[in-house]
């Protein structure tokens, strides 16, 4: 099997081994640090040779020995590794899931696991997203407007709050789900945001917005009576059914009211406006619903030719009451420039200014495409390599050198 099959094989495997991993240990570092060498060890192995039948079942019985071999190396926890049952002869090939069926999916469940409610409510989504997803510390930071260090510091203590608690690593019951749900959402939200960011699915994280997709539509069956739920599976379908026009024959990242809508998925389209029937029928108004309405207007350019700005920015005033923030407040401004004008879009992201927008990449670009739009093209420039010099996706990276050589010419 080539290296990229591989690959995929074991990052495909990962949610179940880690999730096994974690529960037999009690200690996520251990989980992630086990499986990373046994992925290590398979890469060499199977380079040149056949992958077993079972590769999830390979990579728990490896990284289990890793672990337990580690444990000894370091003289501590002797108690846990004398707990340990004894090793079956040629290796529990297929003990991949501790796990019962209420939550048919491995990933999923260490989503809810990794949610839990003795975890600080600001660490549950990006701990998961780094134990789950595998998703680098570097980039979870990005998403969430944080230097690195800081990132680590957080997840750092989050998971030593799981090893001195003892928080436990099993499937919650149906009826705790809903202390979990919101944590739950924020993850696949922030996950799919990643991904959505590569355009032309190049980056490690290509595989989590197909993989957000099909979560969030598992939620929606298990959950059919929860309006945001419903209304983050519309939006990610709406946001999916753009993928094939995401994208110039050079590679170059289109931007949303420059893409061509015959291109668009009318199936994903709607799926995710029966979606919004239901959960309008519930009566619940919620942020993922009305995000969902944004880009469910976004979508009617198909069949209409045009893109209705006014009612996209009147539902970010409501999102911005129902969740506000730097993120919402910016796609506003955008909006806004819209309806009335660039000057005055531009005049809502300048005010929005501060050390904590220098390091996100849409401020500087929003900035830059409003300055131009202005007139004020040397502004524009410097916006346009600002937002350059914090490492976008190829896709991205190429839309925005287009964008500053035309501002330089």
């Amino acid at each position: 099997m080539n290296s990229a099959g591989l690959g995929a094989s074991i990052i495909a495997a990962r949610p179940a081994v880690v999730a096994v991993l974690a529960a037999r240990f009690r200690d996520l570092d251990l989980a992630e640090d086990g499986f990373a060498d046994a992925a290590e060890l398979a890469m060499r192995h199977f380079a040149d040779a056949p992958l077993p039948a079972n590769i999830g079942g390979w990579l728990h019985v490896t990284a289990r020995r890793r672990i337990i071999d580690r444990l000894r190396r370091e003289a501590r926890l002797t108690q846990l590794i004398a707990e340990q049952p004894p090793e079956p002869e040629g290796g529990d090939m297929d003990a991949v899931s501790l796990f019962d069926e209420q939550i048919p999916d491995d990933r999923l469940r260490l989503i809810f696991i990794c949610c839990h409610p003795a975890i600080a409510p600001e660490a549950r989504a990006a701990l998961t997203l780094r134990v789950v997803c595998g998703v680098p510390t570097e980039r979870i930071a990005a998403a969430f407007l944080m230097a690195v260090p800081a990132m680590f510091q957080r997840l750092t203590r989050a998971k030593t709050k799981i090893r001195e608690a003892g928080v436990p690593f099993e499937t919650p019951p149906p009826h705790l789900w809903t202390e979990r749900l919101q944590a739950v959402l924020a993850t696949l939200e922030i996950g799919y945001a990643l991904a959505f960011q590569d355009a032309a699915s190049s980056e490690p994280t290509a595989d989590l917005g197909p993989e957000v997709l099909r979560l969030t539509d598992m939620l929606a069956e298990l959950l059919p009576d929860d309006p945001e739920v419903l209304g983050l599976a519309a939006l990610v379908q709406l946001a999916e059914a753009r993928r094939a026009a995401r994208v110039d024959d050079q590679g170059r990242m289109i931007p949303l009211s420059e893409q061509e809508p015959a291109l668009w998925n009318d199936r994903l389209i709607g799926s995710a406006a029966s979606l919004m029937r239901r959960a309008a029928q519930i009566g619940q108004s919620g942020p993922y619903q009305l995000m969902a309405a944004i880009h469910l207007t976004h979508s009617r350019r198909k069949g209409e030719g045009h893109t209705d700005w006014l009612a996209i920015l009147r539902l970010y005033d409501m999102l911005m009451v129902l969740r506000p923030g730097p993120v919402v407040a910016i796609n506003r401004a955008v909006a806004l420039s819209r309806v009335e004008g660039p000057e005055v879009g531009l005049g809502e992201i300048e005010a929005l200014g501060s050390m904590q927008l220098e390091r996100y990449r849409p401020w500087h670009a929003a900035r830059a495409h409003l300055l131009a739009q202005t007139g004020d093209r040397v502004g524009a420039a410097e916006a346009y390599r600002a937002a350059l010099a914090l490492n976008p996706a190829r896709a991205e990276r190429l839309f925005l050198e287009m964008k500053l050589q035309e501002t330089s010419a």
